[in-house]
């Protein structure tokens, strides 16, 4: 990539001496080409940038996967925001970061956002995802309160702040927040996610018939998110209900069989076939 880049820059830099140089105006129609053939040139490249970009995501996404309690998916519109200083730059720059995994880097450029604009909502926001998908919990939790004071309807944060109460085992506020953002029922994303771990949280407490229905109502909003089948599958084994606990984790990976949460449904079902406990 840095290949490419040098090449267009050294088109520009040729361009820019031949539009300075005294030959300019007899020279104008064959420059103009040249300006046409740059721009094209430009947009290929950035189109295929694009796109890898995009396969980066999903190969992120895939990467996600493989974690224990999956935790939100990003799902932050991109900033808009007003450039105060160069803040703008960092705040996009966060968020770019985050959707490609880095988030590390993202943390270090929110940092810098917010030491130019304190206190803008946005960048605390993402401040809070970079650091929840580093299990940075604390300093996570901290953030999304702070947006929560402001914005006391964002669903996102309170499925956020659930999910790091839900890690803390802080199970009561875990509650609170996820049941809040049931009751907004502003973002469907939020909503399915607090179902979810709704879920977990009444599967930690050994409370099996509620987190049964938690997980169940997570199905029919998400169809899709199979790592609800697997703990529905556990909350039916664990109150004694064998028979549809592996029903459960037949339909899980019959649901997806590549994705790795309906893999574990197929270990966990060869386990228990096999006399062995999941």
């Amino acid at each position: 990539m840095t290949e490419m880049v040098e090449a267009h820059r050294a088109r520009v830099t040729a361009l820019a001496a031949r539009l300075d140089a005294p030959s300019a105006a007899s020279e104008r129609d064959a420059i103009r080409a040249e300006l046409i053939a740059l721009g094209k040139g430009l947009e290929h490249d950035l189109t295929e940038l694009t796109s890898l970009k995009e396969e980066a995501k999903a190969l992120v996404e895939r990467w996600k996967s493989l974690q224990g309690t999956v935790a939100p998916s990003f799902s932050a519109e991109r900033p808009v925001v007003v450039d105060h200083i160069g803040a703008s730059t960092f705040i996009e720059k966060g968020w770019s970061r985050i959707s490609l995994g880095d988030y590390i880097g993202a943390e270090e450029s929110l940092t810098k956002a917010l030491q130019l604009v304190p206190n803008d909502p946005q960048a605390e926001s993402l401040l809070g995802w970079a650091q929840m998908l580093q299990e940075k919990y604390d300093e996570a939790l901290m953030q999304f309160q702070k947006v929560l004071m402001r914005e006391p309807a964002n669903a996102l944060a309170r499925i956020n702040l659930g999910y790091i109460c839900l890690k803390k085992r802080i199970f009561g506020e875990a509650i609170e927040h996820l049941s809040r953002a049931i009751r907004l029922d502003s973002d469907r994303k939020a909503t399915l996610y607090a179902h979810f771990y709704l879920g977990l949280v009444y599967l930690e407490r050994d409370m099996f018939e509620d987190a049964q229905t938690f997980f169940q109502k997570t199905l029919v909003l998400g169809p899709n998110l199979i790592e609800a089948y697997y703990e529905l599958g556990k909350a039916f084994w664990f109150n004694g209900q064998r028979d549809e606990a592996l029903q459960t984790w037949q339909e899980g990976f019959t649901a997806n069989k590549f994705n790795p949460w309906g893999k574990k449904c197929a270990e966990v079902l060869k386990t228990v076939e096999e006399g062995g406990e999941p």
